[in-house]
């Protein structure tokens, strides 16, 4: 099992760090899932707070952002990366950092097969199913208390 010693997490810039960014998203959503490129890159990129995971030896390895408005998304972690602490301290730091914005809530589109992850940190289902860039999907919500972490 990987430690996290063995991996950085930082808060990263999408100007500076839109290589290692690309590069997880491209690998996850474009090759792994086939979610079209078009669907993949919007306007919003460029004002969410980027998380990024990144190894000496591979780089990028995880990502994920949170938007103004509390939504958090883009979440990926490189294959051999799953199952080694890098999707919960992603979104431990997402969570965190929607809390220093003083957000009540956030809210997330979750793939099906990662609903049960959301819930091991409270979030709660919201409303059907349905299909995003081809993939179905649950709306998730989280409540924040005020306190930062």
């Amino acid at each position: 099992m990987h430690q996290q010693s063995q991996w950085n997490l930082r808060i990263a810039s999408w100007h500076t760090d839109r290589m290692a960014l690309h590069a997880v998203r491209e690998a996850v959503f474009i090759r792994e899932q086939h979610v079209a490129p078009e669907l993949e890159w919007d306007e919003f990129d460029t004002h969410c707070i980027h998380v990024l995971a990144t190894n000496a030896v591979e780089g990028a390895i995880g990502t994920g952002r949170l938007l103004a408005n509390g939504t958090i998304g883009r979440m990926a972690v490189l294959k051999a990366w799953r199952g080694k602490g890098v999707g919960r301290a992603i979104l431990l730091r997402l969570m965190g950092e929607a809390r220093k914005q003083h957000l009540q809530q956030v809210a997330l589109h979750a793939q099906l097969h990662a609903r049960e992850f959301y819930r091991k940190f409270g979030f709660e289902t919201k409303g059907e199913e349905f299909m995003e860039a081809g993939i179905p999907h649950i709306r998730m919500i989280l409540k924040l208390c005020g306190r930062v972490e």
